[in-house]
């Protein structure tokens, strides 16, 4: 017999999991949260957006100081970096934010349970502490909510030393004189963008022939050419076949992807970031009739039903972009829907973005992808080195892109590449959301001067009649 039962178990407490548990209680539903870690937040929270975005501002701080300042007046003198207090800001930033959590669980009456779960049959999840003792509870619904894990690369062994992933990334004792990434996506040019502002030397190994894979390739191109510019050095269409570290250093071994000879790298540190793969093992989901795809995500239909009946999944561990925005718009509606609501996601107006300096947003459809799916379309571009408060601020690099439909001038796309990127995104995503035209942005008022007006501009680029280029 389960000791207590539940309207919702949720097994994992990320931004998908806890969101949905507090979603669930304020529709009524009695609710427990399951959470292997002590602290709440998942991933995201304990070693992944939270403490790189705390890192990404402090280190962009210190290189402003030591690097930027002098061309707004302003001497500071000879700068130098504790890094072992830029890690302490970093490690608060999560256990205040963690805290805050837990917070919300008990106001909303949450219970937290502590271990590791596993559904133990129908209705049925077991919880296994720290010591090993495991304790069943009932549930009308359960929702798996397990996130992802790093993604293992052949050939090299994570030992979150010399070769580690982005966890290992996060808590480096010294900048690494030399660094060596392994995947040029949004983690490895994070992190790398990091460890180059404190001063390590950075190079970024990827096995296709651009970076950031599913970005809109003008954008991509432009980005890496600002990066390029920062210090960061690309080798593109290339693998790394292995890596063996030792006392000092990694030895890496590299080849051409199309085939060739083999060359070898020497680095400090080896950040392995080459993407991400769901957490579902040890969950019990088989024997429970969960069908999981070819690459072990959970199917579900477009209301977050699995195969088997009463159990749900959302976020990294089903299929779709492995975002934390996404994981909480999928645990609201879920629980939305298990309390008898409509809801759905428009995966649309799902935002992406790289909060490197200058940070790189994106809404909707890239210009490859109406290409490719024989979209007519027109395109309207503004660069901010064209916007008078980029121009004040110093910070010129990049420019907003907008795709609208050649018909009908709905917004299909909007991608921007500059200073703030990841908030001027966000009245994009409202359009795209509500089904805008290119003119309803151009015609909507944005302030002066802003970095917004770029957004603007580049609307009515797409009628051909921007005013400031």
């Amino acid at each position: 017999m389960a000791e207590t039962s539940y309207d919702l178990i949720v097994i994992g407490a990320g931004p998908g999991g806890y969101v949905a548990a507090i979603r669930a209680t304020q529709l009524g539903m009695k609710t427990a949260c399951v959470e292997k870690r002590e602290r709440l937040g998942g991933t995201c929270l304990n070693i992944g957006c939270i403490p790189s975005k705390a890192l990404l501002h402090s280190s962009e701080l210190y290189h402003q100081a030591a690097h930027g300042l002098e061309a707004h007046g302003v001497k500071a003198g000879k700068v130098s970096l504790d890094l072992d207090a830029m890690l302490a800001r970093k490690d608060k930033v999560v256990d205040d934010l963690t805290k805050g959590i837990a917070f919300l669980f008990k106001k909303n009456k949450v219970d937290h349970l502590l271990g590791t779960g596993r559904v133990a049959g129908k209705g049925k999840v077991a919880v296994k502490d720290a010591d090993g003792k495991e304790v069943e509870y009932g549930a009308k619904n359960i929702l798996i909510a397990t996130g992802s894990d790093v993604a293992p690369l052949k050939g090299v062994e994570i030992d979150e030393k010399r070769i580690v992933s982005s966890t290992g990334a996060l808590t480096l004792s010294e900048v690494p004189k030399k660094l060596l990434i392994v995947g040029a996506g949004y983690i490895g040019l994070e992190m790398g963008s990091v460890w180059g502002r404190l001063g390590a030397e950075v190079t970024v190994v990827e096995f296709l022939d651009r970076i950031t894979p599913g970005m809109d390739s003008e954008i991509a191109k432009n980005f890496q050419r600002v990066l390029k510019k920062q210090g960061m050095t690309f080798k593109l269409g290339t693998k790394v076949t292995a890596a063996k570290a030792g006392k000092d250093g990694v030895k890496v071994t590299l080849e051409p992807a199309k085939g060739g000879e083999a060359e070898t790298l020497e680095a400090d540190i080896v950040l392995v970031a080459i993407g991400r793969r769901p957490y579902t093992e040890g969950l019990g989901l088989e024997e429970a009739g969960v069908k999981l795809d070819e690459r072990g995500f959970v199917e579900t239909d477009d209301h977050f039903r699995t195969s088997a009946d009463g159990i749900w999944a959302i976020g990294d561990c089903r299929p779709g972009p492995m975002l934390a925005h996404k994981a909480e718009e999928e645990g609201m509606v879920a629980a939305e829907i298990m309390a008898g609501q409509a809801g759905h996601v428009n995966y649309d107006a799902c935002p992406g973005i790289v909060y490197t300096t200058p940070e790189v947003a994106s809404v909707g459809k890239t210009e490859d992808q109406l290409k490719e799916d024989g979209v007519d379309y027109t395109v309207g571009k503004f660069p901010f080195t064209a916007n008078s408060r980029a121009r004040a601020n110093g910070e010129t690099d990049g420019l907003v892109k907008v795709l609208a439909d050649t018909k009908t001038d709905r917004v299909l796309g909007v991608h921007i590449l500059g200073d703030d990127a990841g908030t001027l995104i966000h009245e994009a995503v409202a359009a795209i959301e509500y089904g805008a035209s290119a003119e309803d942005m151009a015609r909507t008022f944005h302030g002066h001067p802003t970095l917004n007006e770029a957004v603007k501009e580049a609307a009515l680029a797409v009628a051909g009649r921007a005013i400031h280029i």
